[in-house]
């Protein structure tokens, strides 16, 4: 048998239940795995609350496990039983659900991490680490000396953006609502921290950056507080948005846009995880950069298996720093 989170109606934290069920077979493509850690993302708490995708209840969840392979199904030859992988997201909410501690994922979305990283670190890298590449390497061309504005910096993405804009030469500002965090991201590589709810944001990234304005802002948010990213980017910049948490309606800053040229780019993991070429791209990329520590993922906060509803509480608190954790405990376990 193997435990699973499953929800059977659509709400809060509360309609998670860790309930038991058969060990699945893989089939034709597919790689069974014994979880040891399950990477936690806002799209989860979306997809529970019945606002991303559509559920079939009742309905598994998660996109991020890292474990041992257990089995695999016909046709799978580079992964074996024994090895140590961890899922990069390449399918759709309710096509695959991860967080369990014996779970089936595709094969093309499974890779051998580094083994520099723990449990914790593998399962936390590829939804934060693979966006980050995407929205900065692939869609934005970040290179040395780009100033780079990163909003939700405290994120898993943030973070993961705010040391890649290091790897690559470029100098991150981070942006979060208050100075809470500042020290944290500050610690966390963050060139500069702007406090977007006790600081003028164009003004500081004017100060900074000489009057230019920024080359690239990495968005999650979106909401009013657009416009003013907006007017700190300097002439010929691009805003890459990737979220909406802000909700409600995002203005289009039509002036801005006229007379600096702005390029305003949606950009959405599955572009990337969902193509062979580029995913296979991303994963060499970050791999080399886990691997030699240029990039290490910041767990925040980790919680056992059977609290995935205190967990997914945490996130939706919104004061954790980095990623959040579940541990299944698999080994333990007959």
């Amino acid at each position: 048998m193997a435990r699973v989170a499953r929800f059977h109606q659509v709400g809060g934290p509360e309609v998670l239940r860790v309930e038991e069920v058969p060990t699945p077979e893989p089939g034709p493509g597919e790689v069974l795995i014994e979880t040891r850690a399950l990477g936690l993302n806002r799209a989860e708490l979306e997809f529970r609350a019945g606002r991303y995708g559509q559920p079939s209840l009742p309905s598994g969840i998660g996109f991020e496990a890292a474990g041992v392979v257990r089995a695999v199904g016909a046709g799978v030859a580079h992964v074996a039983p024994g090895a140590a992988v961890s899922v990069l997201p390449a399918f759709g909410p309710g096509t695959y659900a991860l967080h369990g501690d014996a779970v089936l994922a595709p094969a093309d979305a499974v890779v051998e991490h580094p083994p520099n990283l723990s449990w914790e670190q593998a399962a936390a890298v590829w939804m934060s680490c693979t966006t980050a590449y995407g929205g900065l390497v692939e869609t934005a061309g970040v290179s040395a000396g780009d100033v780079v504005l990163i909003p939700a910096a405290s994120s898993g993405v943030g973070l993961a953006a705010i040391q890649l804009c290091t790897a690559l030469g470029a100098r991150p500002i981070a942006l979060t609502r208050t100075g809470g965090k500042r020290s944290a991201l500050r610690g966390a590589g963050a060139a500069e921290v702007i406090a977007t709810a006790e600081q003028d944001v164009v003004a500081e990234v004017r100060r900074l950056t000489g009057g230019r304005g920024a080359r690239v802002a990495f968005d999650p948010v979106g909401g009013a507080g657009f416009t003013d990213l907006s007017a700190a980017l300097a002439p010929g910049g691009i805003a890459v948005v990737y979220g909406t948490l802000a909700g409600g309606t995002t203005p289009l800053p039509v002036g801005d846009v006229l007379a600096k040229g702005l390029t305003i780019r949606g950009y959405a993991l599955f572009e990337t995880t969902g193509d062979p070429d580029r995913r296979t791209a991303a994963i060499e990329f970050l791999h080399a950069h886990l691997a030699d520590g240029t990039l290490v993922p910041h767990i925040g906060a980790t919680f056992p298996f059977d609290r995935i509803a205190d967990a997914h509480t945490h996130m939706e608190s919104t004061t954790h720093l980095g990623k959040i954790v579940l541990r299944t405990d698999r080994q333990a376990r007959p």
